[in-house]
């Protein structure tokens, strides 16, 4: 584990660079007539700079893991890739994912992001939408902008698993937002399941299929890999979601503590706890949910109740599970090597973290 985490710490900085590549930190007229074509008028510069660079970049330096871009640097390399000229493909799952984390932000009015206040608590609503939005978009320039070092099918598939993976990104966030609004108060194992794999396992999805792709791979290494990239995506959230509740780390986390709980969120503990639970427990945590308390006492209701019934050892063993299961079919089809070994403690790394 210690080489992976001496991976991961490698290589942030070459991602970093590369998304100062598509997103410079300072931008000029050059940049937006690459970015836009040249103007018909006249650019506000100043505007963009404020309403989109500067916030996109005031998340961007907070850190995060960079993992998204390293995965897929393992799925090149385990297909016997360099990664030299490829690299500007494995951050595009990165800037959306930092877009989605800005819209979420917004959506679930959350006020702490990485330890910081969020983008929206510091630049305003509107201009962290924009933001956002911004960020989802901004990588297909990367897409067009290397489309000379693939033939015309691969640059085709790439928009393809793009536009597909951008779709299911909005509809996994829909049903997380009907649910907990309360709206739906019988979510099964199985929707929650689904809703992971489009929210967050979407992103992991479409960095495997970029890096199977561009690497000319198969459509059955495309496929099982993809799979194993959407049981690590499901498999982080559910440690996402029990970290939020058990951490003793706040900081280190760099969320509020029971931020899902405040939030009325039905994560795999709760759903597993309300299909276990007596009526008064059910009725209590379910009360506790959809008055989105911000109140510790009541928080720590909650996290007794999910205690009480083994909902949180569920979520482990569940998360266990499915990436073990996916990796199992990955494992026939890659050759032996050290990066397919990396691979593999990635995705263990990703479910037993403590951050």
């Amino acid at each position: 584990m210690t080489e992976l985490i001496s991976f991961l710490e490698e290589n942030k900085g070459l991602i970093d660079k590369t998304i100062e590549k598509y997103i410079p930190r300072k931008i000029d007229s050059a940049y937006l007539k690459w970015l836009a074509g040249p103007a018909a008028y006249k650019y506000d510069i100043d505007s963009i700079q404020k309403c989109i660079i500067d916030p996109a970049w005031n998340l961007l330096d907070r850190g995060g893991k960079r993992w998204r871009p390293c995965f897929f640097i393992l799925i090149t390399e385990s297909l016997g890739k360099k990664t030299s000229h490829l690299i500007d493909f494995a951050v595009i799952p990165e800037l959306i994912h930092n877009g989605t984390l800005i819209m979420d932000d917004v959506e679930d009015d959350s006020d702490k992001r990485r330890n910081k206040p969020t983008i929206h608590n510091i630049y305003g609503t509107d201009i962290a939408i924009n933001a956002g939005n911004a960020l989802y978009y901004i990588p297909m320039k990367i897409i067009h902008e290397k489309k000379d070092i693939l033939d015309p099918s691969l640059t085709s598939r790439t928009y393809e698993a793009y536009i597909q993976e951008m779709i299911n990104l909005s509809l996994g966030q829909a049903m997380d937002i009907w649910w907990h609004q309360g709206k739906n108060e019988n979510v099964t194992i199985e929707q929650y399941m689904q809703m992971c794999a489009y929210k967050t396992g979407t992103l992991a999805r479409l960095a495997a299929k970029l890096a199977v792709i561009i690497s000319s791979g198969t459509q059955k290494q495309e496929q099982k890999i993809s799979k194993f990239a959407e049981s690590i995506g499901i498999g982080f959230q559910i440690q996402d979601d029990i970290l939020d509740i058990t951490t003793s780390e706040r900081d280190k986390f760099g969320k509020s503590f029971g931020n899902d709980i405040h939030e009325g969120k039905r994560t795999l503990m709760v759903i597993h706890a309300l299909n276990n639970a007596c009526e008064t427990d059910k009725k209590k945590l379910t009360e506790i949910l959809n008055k989105h308390t911000r109140d510790e006492h009541e928080i720590n209701e909650a996290l007794a109740i999910l205690t009480k019934y083994n909902s949180i050892e569920y979520a482990k063993n569940t998360a266990k599970k499915i990436v073990k299961d996916a990796w199992s079919e990955v494992d026939s089809i890659l050759p032996e090597s050290e990066s397919k070994h990396m691979l593999s403690e990635f995705a263990t790394y990703l479910i037993e973290r403590d951050i």
